[in-house]
């Protein structure tokens, strides 16, 4: 295909910015490929004849674009098409440095996506034969890193194949493929039974029936992996990795394809290991947040210097000086005999599950765009800490329909229970806490330990897959009541609450209506301060005030508790 002819279809709307004086020769080049590349030093990638699609994420002020348009012209590109949603145009210093280097250069409108001229330029190759799909699959391999291209790539393999492929989580969300998605329950019942089949050690592909129809998983290596997609796990791979893996599914019996068929499926699976690789990569960074955050809240820094001190590298959870986003924290851990993972035996006792596979796991289950609470990859940042997983997760703010929008801990752990419930055996469990929502970082300290509570009470809990939230704490509470001695409830609630009670009586105060409203408020000092129509820190004096009378600290969430239960025996 020549970019004359991609200049000429109107529905992608190319502007050519840069070629017209080089003569027709310049429109006449062929384009080979189609890259999507926001890389400042792309050279590595390039082999000549691509059509290099931009976004200039790398683009940040005059004189970037000279080593960048260098290292193109060098590499023998065909052109370059440079999109105008990050800048609102195509910036100036790159069509000079185009001009100057003699290098076509396009400009593609906002509405223009990425995605859908990739398609155009695949379906053109493809129909003018100028390779098989096999070869085009491996030209692009390395290059497709734009998200609509492995969609492209796996819509080109149904067409040519007549086979749906889809890309699943391990938690069944669908990454790519086929349109429309699989039904929610037949997507988690596939990635169950693969779950199950990895940890069983068999190898790929792995044939299961989920209803009446016949598919064949495949797993995506990542970048830590070396097992290929038709391979058992190697006795050296890490425990419990297909916890964290992308799998294909494709609904067809693969053992069965011709030879050509089947180097073509593993040529597909290559190319979306990359777009898997891609994917952790840009995850790495929230991971660091997590962790950071986590190391903050350990440290002895006031609260209110977290957001601040996190600044420089908040992508999601935190963003901007002095800004708290609302969010909230969910612990996990797990109990599994992991000896036998592999289906050989290395040793004996049971261990906790692994968190880095757990976190990739929950991380996937959290995800819910179109949720009632939405929740998007870039919204969780996590992190491990010992053998449990940290994560915080943004949630939306309060408005007149959704005045407290939170996690669903019970929705959660259905979505768990139904991935899992192969993959754990007799004895073995995944437990889960979540916080309340966290509107300020005064409180985040609370929040975290509030999660690590929930999660204690999920462990107790008799079914393999729990997830607790901050109402089950309460819950848990008014269950125990009732197992104490009437008297024994009245001389707690007398002791811990009579001082209060006092002043409030001599002093005509209100210590006891604050302390009941801050508890309701989940210790929301601005929550608490709007209901009870007082400054910030006037309910920071009465709070002072209550823990010197009973002697308890209200940041600790046994405090917390035992004044809870208090008031309820009281």
């Amino acid at each position: 295909m020549r970019l004359r002819e991609l200049l000429d279809v109107d529905e992608l709307g190319l502007v050519l910015l840069v070629g017209r004086e080089g003569g027709d020769g310049v429109l006449d080049r062929p384009v080979r490929a189609v890259p999507v590349i926001d890389l400042a030093d792309p050279g590595r990638f390039l082999r000549g004849g691509e059509l290099v699609l931009t976004g200039l994420a790398w683009w940040r002020r005059d004189g970037d674009a000279e080593s960048f348009v260098r290292v193109l012209d060098r590499a023998g590109v065909a052109a370059l098409a440079a999109g105008e949603v990050e800048h609102g145009r195509v910036p100036h210093d790159l069509v000079s440095a185009c001009r100057r280097h003699g290098l076509p250069l396009l400009a593609v409108r906002p509405e223009t996506s990425f995605a859908a001229i990739t398609e155009h330029v695949l379906g053109r190759l493809h129909r003018q034969d100028l390779g098989t799909l096999t070869a085009v699959v491996e030209r692009h391999r390395r290059l497709l890193a734009d998200r609509g291209a492995p969609a492209s790539v796996l819509e080109l393999l149904r067409h040519d194949l007549g086979h749906d492929v889809r890309v699943l989580s391990p938690a069944g969300r669908q990454i790519a493929g086929a349109r429309p998605p699989l039904r929610a329950a037949t997507a988690r019942a596939l990635a169950a039974r693969y779950l199950a089949a990895r940890r069983s050690g068999g190898a790929a592909p792995h044939r299961v029936t989920v209803g009446d129809r016949l598919y064949s998983l495949l797993p995506v290596p990542g970048a830590a992996s070396a097992v290929s997609a038709s391979a058992a796990p190697p006795d050296g791979a890490e425990p419990a990795a297909e916890l964290a893996d992308w799998l294909v599914a494709v609904e067809a019996d693969t053992s069965a394809w011709p030879a050509h068929e089947a180097r073509l499926l593993d040529r597909v699976v290559e190319m979306l290991a990359d777009a898997r690789s891609a994917h952790e990569h840009g995850k790495a960074a929230l991971h660091d947040l997590a962790g950071r955050a986590l190391g903050l809240m350990r440290s002895r820094i006031p609260a209110e210097e977290i957001p601040v001190r996190l600044s420089a590298t908040a992508q999601a959870v935190v963003s901007g000086v002095g800004t708290w986003k609302r969010c909230q924290f969910v612990v996990a851990g797990g109990e599994w005999d992991g000896d036998d993972w592999g289906g050989g035996r290395h040793g004996s006792g049971r261990r906790p599950v692994p968190a880095v596979a757990l976190r990739a796991l929950l991380e996937e289950a959290l995800i819910q765009p179109a949720g009632p609470v939405p929740v998007t990859s870039q919204d969780i940042a996590g992190t491990v800490d010992g053998d449990h997983t940290v994560l915080l997760v943004l949630v939306p703010e309060p408005s007149p329909e959704h005045p407290g929008p939170a996690l669903d801990a019970a929705a959660l752990g259905q979505r768990l229970a139904a991935v899992l419930g192969r993959w754990l055996g007799p004895g073995e469990s995944v437990s889960v806490g979540i916080s309340a929502p966290v509107d300020e970082p005064g409180n985040a300290r609370r929040a975290l330990e509030q999660a690590r509570h929930a999660l204690r009470i999920a462990h107790e809990a008799p079914e393999r897959v729990t997830v607790r939230g901050a109402d089950d704490l309460t819950a848990h509470i008014l269950t125990l009541l009732p197992l104490i001695p009437a008297e024994a409830r009245r001389a707690f609630a007398a002791r811990l609450l009579g001082p209060l009670r006092e002043h409030d009586r001599r002093h005509r105060t209100e210590l006891l209506a604050t302390l009941e409203a801050f508890l309701d408020c989940d210790a929301s000092w601005t929550a608490c301060a709007a209901r009870l129509r007082l400054h910030v820190n006037s309910l920071r004096h009465r709070v002072a005030r209550i823990e010197r009378l009973t002697g308890r600290d209200l940041a600790t969430l046994e405090a917390r508790l035992d004044f809870l239960a208090a008031l309820k025996a009281g």
